[in-house]
């Protein structure tokens, strides 16, 4: 092993508004005091419960991935397993996500900044399955 995680970070035009948009999908603490990051108009941050923290940087001139578009790269995306698939789309609808597509037991939505975020159902188990 080189080295640990330490956050993941989304370039974006606004990250104080993306970290509440992930607060609300995910829950945890925005611009949580940590000596790892300063904070500022173009930096902030979403410490979750297990530990992984999410960090949203400005980039002047932004410009939002398109998926599947390969001429505009989806730069990052996360997949969130959900339980209630339909409930799920309805809440993040209410943050502010853009449906974008379906794909079996995927749905995959736009966050605010363009981001792919694709929210997943468990897969269930059928006699003679491993899953």
């Amino acid at each position: 092993m080189i080295g640990k995680l330490e956050c993941i970070v989304l370039d974006c035009p606004d990250p104080a508004a993306l970290a509440r948009f992930y607060a609300g999908v995910l829950g945890g603490a925005v611009d949580r005091p940590d000596p790892r990051w300063s904070l500022g108009e173009g930096w902030s941050t979403l410490h979750l419960d297990g530990g992984t923290v999410l960090c949203f940087q400005r980039v002047d001139g932004y410009r939002p991935p398109r998926w599947p578009d390969r001429d505009h790269p989806q730069q990052a995306h996360l997949d969130v397993h959900v339980e209630d698939l339909d409930g799920a789309e309805r809440e993040v609808l209410a943050l502010g996500a853009v449906r974008l597509h379906d794909v079996g037991r995927w749905r995959i939505f736009a966050d605010p900044a363009g981001h792919p975020l694709c929210l997943i159902r468990p897969a269930r188990a059928t006699p003679g399955s491993t899953i």
